[in-house]
């Protein structure tokens, strides 16, 4: 069809969707750089903590619930601004995505995910990390959900800052772990559990860095180092897809879908096998219809990736809703449901409202003060293209549906960040091994061998000053927001009796 036979109306529309796209970039650019996103951030806490109260009215410790949505809306907008990078980094990086589009998709698939699929049942205190028996009051326990939630919130907010991409599970269970310190001593405290976490700060990325950097190698094997690259696409295009969409699908049955319908972790498979098989079979004409006229060279293959990598991004981000907004509402819910019945030792729903503010406060950091992290985790740390995005895409749902096979703990977060350091190490692997099968190449690596230490740092294809920050950041996260949680416990405690 040429350009001739489309309609004028649908060449306006496009142009009009287009220049939103770009204007919400511009928007965003300019509250990430100025004074106006902190205002609009704290219209947002203001907004919410007004209509708690309006909506509770002259229920009992109205206050006290009021002061906790405002921590909820305060963390939402750091788990907006810090977490949601993982999911869009790489797609943004890789140029498959603008930043304006990526903040569209992300909000309405963070929100959708935190509405539909968010309302799981958390455990009394964060996932069993102190025992509710160890809270002698719930005032007491009202105290430490109100310091848990407000260190968190300031740590994460710190980590953004310095721009380094945190775990804010880690960091809520570090907050609840210091609090139920301050409150009844070490004995409180679960440390088989807290072991379980501290061992995924290690599993997580080196799993997700693995996986990444395994499928990164069977492209290049298989695709980008044949003679006739498009005919060997298209035979693996299709597998990688259905492979991707299989483990997409698992990881949505495991992790997303949980509250809407009970699935264990063999029939998630199963469900992904069949999704995976299906799209292998439909994805075969399309990727021989999309090759037809490309030329045989690495550039052309981009293509061919494209949008299998935006479709994982809005899936990354819709079980990131599902999964992460309990972070920011959890200890919410808790305080809700302490300060209207008294009871904190069973487990506790998540009232709708609460969903609200958690999913809404998500999507506001993400566009207020989101594209900073996805600049660091696309772009900053290695240089991604569609098929390297894909593979950090790809090792995220798989390592998730690996560790709760094995019972681990993980974090999205250091998963993804893992999946990054893997595709670029194993660039500076493969690039090194192939430049030294060539004479000419060799000669070129002992000049490099020759320059001064600094230059051969920057020409390195990892940044390792933002790997040094960011796990710098991993480390300290629990112990921070314990120590901080621990603090504000005490502070907060003998303001509220």
């Amino acid at each position: 069809m040429s350009d001739s036979d489309l309609d004028p109306r649908h060449l306006d529309t496009l142009d009009r969707d287009l220049g939103r796209l770009s204007a919400l970039e511009q928007a965003t650019a300019f509250v990430g750089q100025s004074t106006v996103g902190l205002g609009i951030a704290f219209v947002f806490i203001l907004a919410v903590a007004t209509a708690t109260a309006l909506l509770l009215g002259d229920a009992q410790n109205t206050a006290i619930v009021v002061i906790a949505a405002a921590f909820g809306a305060y963390m939402a907008l750091n788990i907006g601004a810090n977490d949601v990078a993982n999911n869009m980094g790489p797609a943004v990086g890789a140029n498959a995505m603008s930043m304006g589009f990526a903040i569209v998709v992300a909000a309405i698939f963070e929100s959708a995910g935190a509405l539909i699929a968010g309302g799981d049942v958390v455990s009394t205190i964060a996932k069993g990390i102190i025992s509710p028996d160890t809270m002698a009051t719930p005032s007491m326990f009202i105290a430490a959900m109100l310091a848990a939630l407000l260190a968190s919130a300031l740590w994460v907010n710190l980590a953004t800052w310095i721009g380094a991409p945190v775990s804010t599970t880690h960091a809520v269970v570090g907050g609840v772990m210091g609090a139920g310190i301050a409150a009844a001593g070490f004995a409180a405290v679960n440390w088989g559990q807290m072991s379980a976490i501290a061992a995924s700060w290690v599993i997580s990325p080196l799993l997700g860095g693995l996986i990444a950097a395994a499928f990164l190698w069977f492209i290049k094997a298989r695709i980008i180092y044949r003679d006739d690259k498009i005919a060997a696409a298209r035979t693996w295009v299709p597998v990688l897809v259905g492979i991707m969409g299989g483990a997409f699908a698992s990881y949505l049955a495991v992790k997303g879908l949980k509250t809407l319908i009970k699935i264990s972790l063999p029939q998630a498979l199963l469900i992904g096998l069949c999704v995976g098989l299906v799209l292998w079979l439909v994805m075969i004409p399309v990727v021989r219809r999309q090759s037809q006229g490309l030329e045989n060279r690495n550039k052309s293959l981009k293509v061919l990736f494209a949008i299998p990598l935006i479709v994982s991004a809005a899936l990354l981000s819709f079980a990131h809703g599902a999964n992460d907004v309990a972070n920011a509402v959890g200890p919410l819910a808790a305080i809700v449901q302490a300060s209207s019945s008294g009871d904190f030792t069973h487990a506790i729903a998540i009232p709708f409202w609460v969903m609200i503010i958690g999913a809404f406060g998500i999507s506001f950091g993400l566009f207020l003060f989101g594209p900073k992290l996805i600049r660091m985790v696309g772009s900053q740390i290695t240089k991604l293209n569609p098929m390297r995005a894909y593979c950090v895409a790809l090792s995220a749902a798989i390592t998730v549906i690996v560790a709760s096979w094995l019972g681990l703990p993980v974090s999205s977060t250091h998963i993804a960040i893992g999946g990054v350091f893997g595709v670029g190490f194993f660039r500076e692997w493969d690039t090194t091994r192939r430049m030294q099968r060539s004479r000419a190449e060799a000669l070129a690596l002992a000049e490099i061998a020759e320059l001064p230490a600094a230059e051969r740092r920057r020409r390195k294809l990892v940044r390792r000053s933002h790997v040094m920050t960011i796990v710098a950041a991993w480390i300290v996260t629990v112990p921070a927001a314990a120590t901080l949680s621990g603090l504000l416990f005490v502070v907060i405690r003998s303001l509220i009796g």
